[in-house]
């Protein structure tokens, strides 16, 4: 497989060699068919991903999955041709470009781009990086997640009917082959998923020193400020952790709220979850959890912060029974005032259980969200724009929201990515575009050889000694 793999890849770099950087058209036509294949296996997409996950949400996966691809898609063929043009940069020094030389940044594709997908959106976050490719000119090879092998396939065909192998390849299989694909030699590599297996794919793409965005995840934190309206701060916080089951990268890990106010929040997001969802075992709007082993691991970190003396609120019917399930569904849960040695506290939780925890002054819920590792997002709510400030001064993290969850990552206009152990490097409209690109620097000498030209050369006088004693200084 490993050189099935690398043959293919070959196969992608001398297509690319030969045909040179596409058109603007061309790379908008490329964009066109991918717009099609979303729009026209719907349904198929849908069917697919509630097959994977047991059940899931086909409105969350229109929505989610299948909408929000489309309008990346859209997005990058309504302003790639502003993105391809040169920029013009200003010369050092300055005299020079007033005599005719010149300085520009030419964007260039780097040629083939690896993207390995995760199992939790595995559409759209195959078609949302493949946008900034594809408008960069470049052709990609996917390997999409084996833990949904109904959609990895049905992507697979999707490309394969409208795609040569030299433009886009879709490579399906286990962690052996998703090892193999990181080690192949692509001009780029985007990587989304877990930071345990981030760093296996780094050491892997090292060996050919390939670049690398990282798309990972963490424990977002949730600051709710004393000014916040709690009653829209816990529906739109519930909506977050609820979407996919919580299945989410950028979903609320924690919530942090002042003490004062934390049975009031606590109320607040019980009535939130249960308008939305009031059933959960047959709810066809609650997704499950995509597998066994992740089902149990979540349970797992409910029974102990239960057994650790934590408060666990299940937010469920009463009477309904979700110990036997034809489904692996979790209600959603509060586990409130859990301890720092609980390992929902520790890990990033990746279902739909929200621990709470209080804080008796802002700073306090800013020093804690610092003393662990920077998230991939971050979430304020209130009007106090003073504390508002603060929290933003006073944190590092990939992005943020203010009074919502997640919305950031919807901005076409904002880059998308995290920091240190929530990743490397961003993407979406022009930072998409920008991060598949190869910024070429170019500089147009004079044609006239100016004695300040001539100065640099040897043998040297007077003139670069003029120069040296007027650079050389404080």
């Amino acid at each position: 497989m490993a050189d099935d793999m690398d043959a293919l890849l070959g196969r992608q770099k001398a297509a690319h060699l030969q045909d040179g950087a596409p058109s603007a058209d061309r790379r908008i036509e490329r964009l066109d068919r991918c717009i099609g294949l979303l729009v026209d296996n719907r349904g198929e997409i849908e069917e697919a991903l509630n097959v994977d996950f047991g059940a899931r949400s086909r409105e969350a996966t229109a929505f989610a999955d299948v909408a929000s691809s489309i309008g990346t898609l859209k997005h990058a063929k309504t302003h790639l041709k502003a993105w391809m043009r040169a920029e013009k940069r200003k010369t050092t020094p300055a005299l020079l470009g007033l005599f005719g030389a010149r300085a520009q940044v030419r964007f260039q594709p780097k040629g083939v781009v690896g993207i390995i997908s995760p199992w939790n959106f595995p559409v759209n976050l195959t078609f949302t990086p493949l946008a900034g490719v594809l408008a960069a000119g470049n052709r990609a090879m996917i390997k999409p997640s084996e833990l949904t092998p109904a959609t990895s396939d049905l992507m697979a065909r999707m490309f394969g009917s409208v795609f040569s192998p030299e433009e886009i390849a879709v490579v399906t299989g286990g962690p052996d082959v998703g090892q193999a694909f990181a080690s192949l030699a692509f001009d780029h590599l985007i990587f989304t998923g877990a930071t345990a297996i981030a760093r296996h794919v780094m050491r892997a793409a090292a060996e050919n020193l390939t670049p690398l965005t990282l798309e990972l995840g963490g424990k977002s934190p949730v600051i709710v400020g004393r000014s916040a309206d709690l009653k829209t701060a816990a529906a739109r916080i519930m909506n977050g952790k609820t979407l996919n089951a919580g299945q989410i990268c950028l979903a609320p890990d924690y919530v942090i709220v002042p003490v004062d106010r934390m049975a009031a929040f606590v109320g607040e997001a019980e009535g939130a979850a249960r308008r939305m969802f009031p059933t959960i075992r047959d709810n066809p709007d609650y997704s499950a959890i995509v597998s066994q082993r992740h089902y149990e691991r979540i349970t797992g970190y409910i029974d102990e912060a239960r057994a650790g003396g934590a408060r666990v609120l299940e937010i469920k019917p009463d009477g309904e029974d979700l110990t036997q399930q034809e489904h692996r569904k979790i209600a959603p849960t509060l586990i409130i005032d859990p301890t720092d040695d609980m390992k929902v506290m520790q890990e990033e939780i990746f279902g739909p259980v929200l621990p709470v925890k209080g804080y008796a002054a802002v700073d306090d819920a800013i020093a804690y969200v610092n003393a662990h590792d920077r998230p991939l997002g971050l979430y304020y709510f209130g009007d106090d724009a003073d504390e508002r400030e603060r929290v933003l001064s006073g944190t590092t993290s990939g992005g943020v929201t203010v009074n919502d969850v997640v919305f950031h990552v919807a901005q076409e206009d904002l880059p998308f990515g995290g920091i240190g152990p929530s990743g490397m490097g961003s993407y979406h409209g022009f930072d998409g575009f920008a991060e598949f690109s190869h910024k070429r620097a170019i500089y147009t000498q004079l044609k006239n050889d100016l004695p300040q030209l001539r100065a640099l050369r040897p043998p040297y006088g007077a003139a670069i000694r003029k120069y040296l004693a007027g650079a050389i200084t404080r």
